[in-house]
């Protein structure tokens, strides 16, 4: 059996990543992320085209919609549609941790 060593990068909630970054991130072309921000599934923070800066919010996103095109073979527009109902579903979780706490401190 063989060691192998893997690299890696923690990132947090602030880290910006170019739109080259977020490709090799992704192991995707340029193509497919200007795409998906065509499509609404990800915003740029800031720059058009080449110049794009991106969060690492963009950069889960952009993941989960990888896995959903690579797995599913879902399409761009049901792409931004799962991460739509995604987002609300999350929301919704914290609205209602929030809500069952604030019972509790009654």
């Amino acid at each position: 059996m063989q060691n192998e060593t893997l690299g890696g990068e923690l990132i947090d909630d602030e880290t910006t990543l170019t739109i080259r970054e977020l490709c090799r991130a992704c192991s995707q072309q340029t193509e497919w992320i200007l795409e998906l921000v065509d499509e609404g599934v990800l915003e740029p923070l800031a720059g058009i085209e080449k110049d794009m800066v991106f969060s690492a919010v963009e950069l889960r996103r952009a993941r989960t919609a990888m896995r959903l095109q690579r797995d599913l073979g879902v399409n761009l527009a049901g792409v931004a549609l799962i991460l739509d109902l995604l987002d609300e579903v999350g929301a919704l979780r914290q609205l209602s941790g929030k809500t069952h706490y604030l019972e509790v401190a009654r």
